[in-house]
This record gives C-alpha cells, sequence and structure tokens, in this order.
C-alpha cells in the first residue's frame, strides 16, 4: 500500500492511499512511505471519545509504535483517528547514508537489513533483520502511534500489601530510590545476590503509581519477567500490570506497571515517567546497543531512571567513581547471613571424559550427595552441546534429572517442577544465572575456566545459593580444568561483600 500527504483544514496528515478522498489536497505521494518526507508530530490535538472504539483503541496504542499487522483495526475504524492526529504515522525504515536506520530499534548496521521481494508493495523491500522477532519491519511498513491523551487509571487503589521489615541497608536503599523517582534523577543501586531488591522498590513503586507515574521494569531475561510478575501481582493486588516477553499474552493490555523483557521495550516511545533496569548488567542488554537505545526511547524526556544489580559494569562502576551517577550499596544480604564462598574443585580434561561418556568422579559424586541428601542443586555447565551430554549421563543413574537452556520449549515447566522438587538436580547453562529463587539449593559450575563464565557471571550463579533466612548455607563448587582470573575476581568479589557487611553490621 502507497501513502500520501493529504491536508486537512490546516493540517497535513499522512493517510493510507485507501483513505485519500477524490477531492483531497495531496501535496505528497502517493508512494512508499519511506521515500515520503517526514511530518512533524500534530500538536493540541482535542480527545473526540465519540469516536468508534476510541478506548480499545487508546488502550492498544497509547505509549507505543506499533506496525499496523499487530493492530486489530482496519484502516476504516483507524481513519477518524488518522485525520484529527489522534495517531500519527511513520515509516518503519529511513535512508540513512547509503544504507538505512530501522526506526523501531535503531540499528544502522549495514549487515542488519536484507531485501526480499514485497507482496505488500510490489517492489523489492528492505527489511531489518536486527529486530525481526518483533515482526518484519521494511521500507514500506508503517508504525502507529498513539497522540492523545493518557487512559485513566485509577491512581488511588494503588496500595502494596507487602508486611515485610527492612534490613538498615534495604531502608537506605528504599529511601534513596523514592528521593530518585521524586527528583526524577538518575541512581545505580549495588545490591549482593539476595539483598533484597525487589523488596526496596515497593515504597518508590507505591508512591510513584500513587500520583499517576507509569512505570516501566525492565530486564534482559525473561525468566526474571517471569519471577517478577507474580511477586509484583501479589504486593500491588490493585495495580494493573502487564508481563511483556517473547510468548507473553498480554501485550496488548493496557497497564500502568509494565514488566518487560529489554527487547519488548522497543515497542514503546516517550511513555514512562519511571524506569528500573533489573539485572543491567546482564547479556543481551550490555552487548546491544540498540536495546539500551530502546529503553531510552521508552521514557519522557523528564524520567527517573534506577539502575539495579549485583555486578555493576566497568562503564556503570566509572560513572560512580566519576560522580556522575548516584550510587547506594547493599553488601549484605536481606536475612544478615555471608554469602557462600565458592570453592575450587579441579577435574581435570572433562571434555574428554564426557566424549568417553562418563563425568568426572568428583562431580558425580557432588551429584549423588545432592540427589541422595533430597538437596536441590543447579549444575551450570558452558554450552548447550555440553548440557545435553552431561544431561544424558546423569539420567543414565537418575532419570528425574532434567537440563534447560534457552532453545528449550519446556524450561518454564522444568523450573517450576524443579521448584516443587520433582526434578532432585536442573542442569542448566547461564540462562537461569539471574533472577531465580530456589530455597536450599546447592550450585556448582561444571567447566568453570571457560569463557562463558566471567566474573559477573560466577558471582551470579554463586548467588543463588544461601537465599533462604531458614536455610543461608550452601555449597558453592566451580568444577574446573584450571583456575581463570574470572573464577579468582568472583570470589574475592564475594569475599570482599562479606567483609564490608561484617564491618557495617
Amino acid at each position: 500500500m502507497n501513502y500520501c500527504h493529504v491536508r486537512l483544514k490546516s493540517d497535513v496528515r499522512c493517510l493510507p492511499e485507501a483513505l485519500v478522498e477524490n477531492d483531497a489536497d495531496i501535496l505528497a505521494g502517493p508512494d512508499v512511505i519511506s521515500r515520503l518526507p517526514a511530518l512533524p508530530i500534530p500538536s493540541h490535538v482535542t480527545p473526540s471519545v465519540s469516536i468508534p472504539f476510541y478506548d480499545d483503541v487508546q488502550a492498544t496504542l497509547f505509549g507505543k509504535e506499533l506496525l499496523y499487522e499487530e493492530m486489530e483495526y482496519s484502516w476504516e475504524i483507524l481513519k477518524p483517528f488518522l485525520e484529527t492526529g489522534l495517531i500519527t504515522l511513520k515509516s518503519g525504515l529511513l535512508p540513512y547514508k547509503k544504507g538505512f536506520c530501522c526506526q523501531r530499534c535503531h540499528t544502522k548496521t549495514k549487515k542488519s537489513f536484507a531485501c526480499f521481494d514485497c507482496f505488500r508493495c510490489g517492489e523489492t523491500c528492505v527489511y531489518c533483520r536486527h529486530c525481526i522477532m518483533m515482526g518484519r519491519i521494511s521500507t514500506c511498513s508503517v508504525l502507529l502511534r498513539w497522540n492523545g491523551p493518557a487512559p485513566n487509571y485509577h491512581y488511588n487503589d494503588n496500595f502494596q500489601k507487602w508486611e515485610g521489615t527492612f534490613s538498615k541497608g534495604q531502608q537506605k536503599a528504599a529511601t534513596k530510590i523514592i528521593d530518585t523517582i521524586q527528583e526524577q534523577a538518575n541512581i545505580l543501586v549495588w545490591a549482593v545476590c539476595g539483598a533484597g531488591k525487589t523488596e526496596i522498590l515497593f515504597p518508590g513503586l507505591e508512591q510513584a503509581l500513587r500520583i499517576g507515574q507509569r512505570v516501566l521494569i525492565t530486564t534482559p531475561r525473561t525468566d526474571v519477567v517471569l519471577e517478577l510478575l507474580p511477586r509484583l501481582r501479589k504486593v500491588l493486588p490493585t495495580t494493573s500490570i502487564a508481563g511483556l516477553y517473547g510468548d507473553s499474552e498480554e501485550k496488548h493490555i493496557p497497564a500502568q506497571l509494565i514488566i518487560a523483557t529489554t527487547h519488548q521495550t522497543m515497542r514503546f516511545t516517550s511513555t514512562f515517567d519511571t524506569v528500573i533496569i533489573d539485572e543491567v548488567d546482564a547479556f543481551p542488554y550490555t552487548a546491544d546497543h540498540s536495546l539500551t537505545q530502546a529503553v531510552t526511547k521508552a521514557k519522557k524526556q523528564q524520567a527517573a531512571t534506577i539502575h539495579l544489580t549485583a555486578t555493576p559494569t566497568t562503564t556503570l562502576k566509572k560513572r560512580v567513581n566519576a560522580n556522575r551517577l548516584p550510587c547506594v550499596r547493599i553488601p549484605q544480604r536481606y536475612h544478615g547471613f555471608p554469602l557462600p564462598v565458592p570453592r575450587f574443585q579441579w577435574i581435570g580434561s572433562w571434555q574428554r571424559r564426557i566424549e568417553n561418556r562418563s563425568l568426572p568422579a568428583s562431580c558425580n559424586k557432588w551429584c549423588q550427595e545432592r540427589i541422595e541428601q533430597n538437596i536441590p542443586a543447579f549444575l551450570f555447565v558452558p554450552s548447550v552441546a555440553v548440557l545435553e551430554k552431561v544431561t544424558d549421563l546423569l539420567k543414565e543413574q537418575w532419570p528425574a534429572v532434567e537440563g534447560v537452556h534457552s532453545g528449550d520449549q519446556e524450561r518454564l515447566q522444568k523450573v517450576n517442577q524443579f521448584r516443587k522438587g520433582s526434578i532432585p538436580l536442573l542442569v542448566t547453562t547461564t540462562i537461569l544465572e539471574r533472577g531465580v529463587t530456589i530455597a536450599g539449593v546447592d550450585v556448582a559450575v561444571f567447566g568453570a575456566e571457560s569463557a562463558i563464565f566471567t566474573e559477573s557471571a560466577l558471582v551470579q550463579i554463586a548467588g543463588r545459593a544461601g537465599r533462604s533466612k531458614e536455610q543461608p548455607e550452601a555449597d558453592v563448587v566451580y568444577f574446573h580444568f584450571g583456575k581463570t582470573n574470572a573464577m579468582a575476581a568472583a570470589k574475592r568479589h564475594i569475599t570482599t561483600m562479606n567483609r564490608e557487611s561484617n564491618q557495617k553490621g
């Protein structure tokens, strides 16, 4: 479909060619939208609730930029919204130098674009491969944006229902977060694994929601979204909350509080008053500049930004040290007990052993002891290929053992079964290094010298253990074929936090 720039009274609107009247004053087009000049967003648009489907369209599109294919409404239904400026259209891709810039993920790298024969426009279209998982966006695609008022949320009903108490460190951080939200400022909350990062958000969230703010909690990992959703729904039972991730069925639910993967934030634009980035150092957020841009695009120009992590990146630390980013540290877990310190166990050439269909004796014994003593255990491995071999070897001895990785369609079910105790030991890649809490779990890393196990990964993995107040002690072991700097740094990181906790204790 082609598009036109049409003068309506004193304003210019972009409309699909099919909606343009015969006597319309056409200023540009009809043409593929990426070849038309960009139009400014209309200002001072008066809402018109008399338009059919007004509330539904507003709820679907408010704060977002969506492809037409993601909408459930025909152009005929959307026509009055377009003519009044309540909805505006813009090109999905725009020419940039000798290539293109995607208007959804903002990538400009030439290798991120490819061509295909497009049925819609009948031409050879360029599309963005970088954000293809969000739906194909091409040179003839349009993004629809809501330009009217926000939906009415029931702000006075946002009461938190949490009866816990804070440690001194938690109380200090919670107060700093409230101040940051009030001042629309930035802050880094550097808290050890198990410090209760989620709980310290509750007072700030309640305040932001009470005054009518729209809040985003975003994280690189789907597992963290799924962990946070039930907890926040329990604490904020009257708040409209939606969880967005790859397989989510809530992507069009209007909500005041959004909990989303960083990929899903690409759908939003200039809508959030407060943004909380949980696990800010996690892959792929730190490795994909388009994700940081997506989070920035989702915020209003004046907004609070709260970074949460146990393992801040070097860049964040530099900003803190240069006094460009305020920071509050929580070196102690909420229950007051120290972090389990990992021990190192040499296992020789484990690659050769598993190729010969056996596990190193010390690793096999560790698994056996956990299973026989009914101690839940994580066994982290460096790759999916290793996971499949190790899981098969363990299942030969203990059939209830399972393995999970990012591509496992049954991952969520397996984690729930592990949580309930029907799976005694779970072999996993680093996909579960964050955001998963299992009471009383022991943790081992198999092949800890592998490059995938960075300092932050090893710290986060160790942080899965000892999180329960009733079971604060746990065994954490790094099985290796040679110690690495990352292993030493992870152990030093943990002992330093424990020492700092004792000094402040």
